[in-house]
């Protein structure tokens, strides 16, 4: 069988096609970056400078809100705030810049965080019943120590200021402590038992509560669950009090003096209890309960927080989160402030998952004076201004908002003109919200400095509702220059519309910095073009038309072909070109499908400065039939036109004449040149594909009756599934396998008939419409069409072999369908023909099949001919082969310089006339000859597919290089970027691996298994750009930043923030004689004689274990490399010499020290039996 594969493949690659193309010969199979057979017509000697040295690959920075955030900390000293996640993630965030990710290798939740106060230090608990020492003395945190406990579960911590020995609670309800500097659990331990009276039969639940008292360091209040509350003596190691609530604690809080505390409770009530009289509770208050008219209080939610903080000027706070009345159905979260007889109830968007109260001083008994409070939300961060009576916010200047609508879409652009990111945001902060409060942002702590490093860099970002946003990712920053929203262009929705829809979603951009000309393709088969300028308007937006449709008798009926979803019989398949005007999109819909289509405002509007929309292009609903998404798209602002493709064809449109250039289908731009044989299907494989492979249609086949399940497709890019069998679908997906964007492209497939009756509901055995293993619907990608093929049985091997199902693309090349996927396109000047003397304008064009076409075109360059002559272009070009889809194009001159594509210099339209300085258009070209009068005329084509890369030749059209990228695997993402002076092809790969490959020798440079484990929502997102630095979507509200380059990675630290800053300690207040005398003396407790090894012995090993932690000299180990790497390591050599030395003289002086001891002794005895007779012994 692998003799006939090898066969077919040599059928495939080597048969001759007509129209002055060359096919892609035998030795496309060559060694991986090695020239080719090809004669060619001159040496080509380019001086690649690029070496394996200049990359290595690491994280830089992550942006956005923390995903599942579940804990809190703030140090009140450095005034640095961390938040911890369920995968085990921890943010720590100082004044802007300062913005630092560290990840637990366990993975596993973090449940709480306690700083070390202005020590530099972080305690992280985690769901594994793991302690871990962070150190934050450097750029990047470390583990310094980790304590793993065996046979009891952690459930609340506790680090008085100050002190170096932390309280853990456990859910067995025993407390135990750990010394912090060393790690090492003390021999010192609260069992229950001991806490509770003998007499009491039940457990009291775990410890969810533990706190010093702030009267005397040496009482420890002990929280449990069950409303067990203890104060425990740890100096007389007995309890001083036990306190018996019927009902379930949440939380305690002190009073500052020490001599009450307040507790939350299940029911919804608070208590305040006094010390003098434990009995009972001083006071009982349920905030949020009334009373009903039959006398009894309404059943209220727990209040999971409460903290009780005091002022001098004023009455003390209670703050806490829930406690609502459970009849109140539909109410936000709330957080409630109560000073004084004023009660703020203050309305959360998402659910509050932890608050914490911020205060002037550390110190837990002196008066707290809180200033803020710091709301940590599922899905936003909020800090509310406490000293104002109206409780404003705070304005967040971090980017917390990137996922204010699901992220769809992202594109980044490094080296921007300097001019673009100063105008844009001096647009977007026109429309920026007010009412925030006018002060400081009171999280101002760590240092953070503009690197040298610096470019103009910006990110941006499509989101579901349409929404577009424009991001300042300039040193390692991320702040929002500009939003936009592409739903303004239409008619809003009617009201029979669900909520739930997302008609408007941004599928992909394309954006030319120079020119500000911004494209925007949306879910709904359409395609905006936005011009920028920066004075308002009133202008109409012209809406063009196309119909890139199959025709309906073309397509059989499924009760034809025994209810299989997508069957038809070959034939032709050109989309009907439909002559452009300006109407409505729903003039050439049919009457029952109104309702189903986005309507263009007709009316003149009034747009404002920034983006304005100019045109509108709208893909046809045919016969009921929605259209094909959109699968790629280029705009070029130099010859005015915009490209776009799908699975049925080509469009073309010109944008300054707003006409429609070119509608055709794919197979009728090969014209004679088509390199496949399109065979017919037997009724055999008809029926043997039905019984054993599925077929996933994109929303054209499902758009009518599918619209209350839009926005689930972006749960792939939004959320993480639970339903494991969606998963195994999503990772099986391969651009390779039978199915584009989508829809079916196997021999035995075709859409459904337009106007025929949907797949109906099937019997047991067939496809259903709503089952399990459905997964939902995911949007198309330019870069690689992404289909999806169903695994008829999920295996453990098919979830962790993420995108590894792909099968042979020369195999089934001659057996596809007429149905080719346009993948990627290119405007740019070549030689559309080998005979070609001078290069023109041209349209590179790349299929799902491999196939890569050239379009010529003749422009006009005259600025009045240009508005008056139409462009001409016909699909006579030149035909390449590559194996699989093509992703990429680039173009290099004979020196190895990157060929730009030519732009318009950006003019403001709307500006006043000048008539001095007519407004003309200033034209930039790159020609491939302009910078080669010595190499010759001729150019090289990079052509990057999703299983190799290959260098043509222009106009020869010979092959010069080619490297097989990927035999297992294939390509996600291909970009061609610029990198220490130089150009290569940056790679992402579906198995995680990340590639770099020299231009054009296409010489292997790095190769790195970045991410074992792919999603698909990093497939989607992950995009290189130039500078050496990539970016993805890490989860569904953060983008992770990283480098592929030595020389940033090396410069990564001093563009970091620095979160220690060295601060003097704030002394405590003189509290008097009188107080310290009757109020007891704090200064007197000491922790170590109680809790040190001598007093209470060593603990159980069995019970926790020690983990050293790589934050030390292993980490430097790891971190040093080159020949900075050489001087860290001679360092490191010399650290751990001089500890070594360290090491040995602390034994000697212990020798010493028990040899004088033994001397002594022995000269004790001798004196004592000297005048001794032996007999007295």
């Amino acid at each position: 069988m692998k003799k006939f594969r090898k066969v077919l493949d040599g059928l495939t690659t080597s048969s001759p096609a007509s129209g002055g193309g060359t096919m892609g010969s035998p030795s496309c199979g060559s060694a991986a970056g090695t020239p080719t057979a090809a004669p060619t017509p001159k040496e080509i000697d380019v001086q690649e400078t690029l070496v394996s040295e200049n990359f290595q690959l690491c994280k830089t920075v992550r942006h956005g809100f923390p995903y599942q955030p579940t804990a809190l900390a703030f140090d009140p000293v450095q005034k640095i705030l961390a938040i911890g996640s369920r995968s085990g993630g921890v943010r720590i965030l100082g004044r802007p810049g300062v913005d630092c990710y560290c990840q637990h290798e366990s993975g596993a939740a973090v449940l709480q965080l306690q700083f070390l106060i202005n020590e530099g230090a972080l305690v992280t608990a985690c769901a594994d019943d793991t302690l871990h020492l962070w150190n934050l003395r450097q750029r990047r945190p470390a583990v310094l120590h980790s304590l793993k406990f065996n046979r009891e579960r952690i459930t609340f911590c506790h680090l008085p200021f100050q002190s170096k020995w932390l309280y853990v609670g456990t859910e067995r309800g025993n407390t135990h402590i750990v010394n912090i500097e060393s790690f090492i659990l003390s021999g010192y331990v609260i069992m229950w038992n001991k806490a509770i009276e003998l007499s009491t039969k039940t457990h009291p639940g775990p410890v969810v509560h533990l706190s010093d008292s702030p009267k005397d360091e040496g009482k420890l209040l002990i929280g449990f669950e069950s409303g067990t509350i203890v104060q425990w003596d740890l100096r007389a190691k007995k309890a001083d009090f036990r306190i018996y609530y019927d009902e379930a604690i949440h939380s305690v809080s002190w009073h500052h003096e020490g001599k009450q505390f307040m507790c939350s409770h299940s029911d919804g009530s608070l208590t305040l209890w006094n010390l003098r009289n434990t009995t009972k509770p001083l006071q009982v208050t349920f905030p949020h309960g009334k009373i009903q008219k039959d006398g009894k209080k309404e059943s209220c939610k727990p209040i999971l927080k409460v903290e009780y903080k005091t002022s001098r000027s004023s009455e003390p706070f209670i703050i806490f989160s829930g406690g609502l009345s459970y009849d109140k159905a539909g109410r936000r979260p709330t957080l409630t402030i109560m000073h004084g007889k004023a009660i703020t109830v203050l309305e959360m968007d998402h659910p509050i998952v932890e608050f914490m109260v911020l205060c002037e001083t550390p110190y837990n008994n002196e008066v707290q004076e809180p200033y803020a409070v710091v709301v940590l939300l599922e899905k936003d961060l909020i800090v509310v201004d406490l000293t104002q009576s109206n409780f404003p916010v705070f304005e967040n200047p971090y980017p917390m908002d990137v996922h204010e609508s699901p992220v769809t879409c992202t594109a980044y652009f490094a080296d921007c003109p300097p001019d673009i990111i100063p105008i844009l945001y001096s647009i977007g902060a026109k429309h920026k919200k007010t009412g925030y409060s006018q002060k400081e942002w009171p999280i101002s702590g760590g240092t953070w400095t503009l690197g040298s490093h610096t470019y103009p860099e910006v990110i941006i970002t499509g989101h579901a509702d349409g929404s577009i946003k424009f991001w300042d990712a300039s040193a390692i920053t991320l702040q929002m220059l500009y939003k936009m929203k592409t739903s303004k262009v239409f008619e809003k929705p009617k009201g029979g519309e669900s909520a739930e829809d997302d008609p408007f979603a941004v599928q992909m951009v394309s954006w030319c910095p120079q020119s500000r000309i911004f494209c925007v393709v949306g879910i709904s088969a359409h395609i905006i073009l936005y011009r920028f300028s920066k004075y308002d308007a009133n202008t109409q937006i012209v809406c063009l038309e196309v119909r890139l449709q199959c025709e309906p008798e073309d397509v059989i009926s499924p009760s034809e072909t025994e209810n299989n979803p997508c069957f038809s019989e070959p034939g032709s398949h050109s989309p009907q070109p439909h002559h452009p005007h300006a109407t409505s999109p729903r003039g050439g819909t049919p009457e029952g499908m109104k309702d189903s289509c986005l309507k263009v405002k007709e009316r003149c509007v009034r747009v404002p400065p920034g983006y304005q929309a100019e045109l509108v292009v709208q893909l046809l609903w045919v016969d009921g039939e929605p259209p094909q998404q959109i699968t790629s798209v280029d705009i070029n602002s130099a010859y005015g036109l915009l490209a776009f493709g799908n699975c049925n064809g080509l469009a073309v449109v010109d944008y300054l004449q707003k006409t429609i250039l070119l509608c055709m289908s794919t197979l009728d731009l090969y014209g004679s040149s088509d390199p496949y044989q399109r065979l017919t299907r037997s009724p055999r494989r008809n029926r043997q594909s039905t019984s054993g492979k599925f077929c996933m249609r994109g929303l054209s086949n499902f758009y009518s009756d599918s619209k209350k399940r839009i926005r689930t497709s972006y749960q792939s890019l939004t959320e993480l599934s639970d339903n494991q069998q969606s998963i195994d679908m999503e990772r099986s997906r391969s651009p390779t396998s039978d199915h584009v964007n989508g829809h079916c492209t196997s021999p035995t497939s075709q859409p459904c008939s337009a106007g025929k009756p949907r797949v109906p509901v099937a019997p047991e055995g067939r496809l259903a419409r709503r089952g399990p293993g459905r997964p939902p619907f995911r949007k198309a990608q330019s870069a690689a069409c992404m289909e999806i093929s169903l695994p008829v049985s999920h295996t453990e091997e098919s979830r962790e072999n993420s995108f590894s199902r792909s099968r042979s693309s020369s195999v089934s090349s001659i057996d596809r369908d007429t149905k080719e996927a346009i993948t990627t396109l290119q405007f740019g000047e070549s030689y559309a023909r080998k005979n070609d003397l001078l290069p023109t304008p041209c349209l590179w064009v790349g299929t799902s099949l491999g196939v890569v076409l050239l379009i010529p075109m003749s422009v006009p360059t005259d600025q009045e001919e240009r508005m008056e002559e139409s462009v001409t272009m016909g699909p006579s070009g030149a035909v390449l082969m590559l194996k699989g889809s093509v992703l990429r194009f680039g173009f290099l001159d004979c020196m190895g310089t990157l060929i730009q594509s030519p732009y318009e210099v950006w003019r403001d339209l709307n500006a006043p006339e000048d008539p001095d300085r007519p407004r003309r258009r200033k034209l930039v070209h790159f020609s491939p000859s302009s910078s080669q009068d010595a190499c010759g005329e001729g150019h090289l084509a990079v052509v990057c597919s999703e299983r190799q890369a290959k260098v043509f030749l222009m106009p020869t059209q010979s092959c010069l290089f080619v490297h097989n990228i990927t035999e297992s695997s294939f390509v996600l993402r291909a970009d061609i970027v610029s990198v220490c002076n130089s150009v290569c092809l940056a790679c992402f790969c579906a198995n995680g691996h990340v590639m770099m490959l020299s231009l054009p020798s296409l010489r292997p440079l790095m190769d790195v298994n970045y991410l074992p484990l792919t999603d698909m929502r990093i497939a989607r997102t992950f995009c290189f750009t130039n500078g050496g630095q990539a970016l993805y979507l890490s989860s569904p509200t953060e983008i992770q930043r990283i480098t592929y380059s030595q020389e940033m990675c090396d410069n990564l630290q001093e563009m970091l923030g620095e979160l220690f800053t060295p601060i003097e300690t704030p002394e405590a207040q003189n509290r008097g004689f009188l107080k310290g005398f009757f109020g007891g003396n704090t200064n007197t407790f000491d922790r170590e004689e109680l809790f040190g090894e001598a007093a209470a012995g060593k603990a159980s090993r069995s019970l926790a274990q020690h983990i050293p932690g790589q934050g030390g000299m292993e980490g430097m180990k790891v971190a040093a490399s080159g020949v900075v790497g050489d001087l860290a390591r001679a360092r490191i050599a010399l650290d751990e010499r001089g500890q070594r030395l360290g090491e040995l003289e602390e034994r000697t002086a212990l020798m010493m020290t028990s040899a004088e001891s033994f001397s002594k002794h022995a000269h004790e005895i001798m004196l004592k039996y000297k005048d001794k007779k032996w007999y007295q012994f």
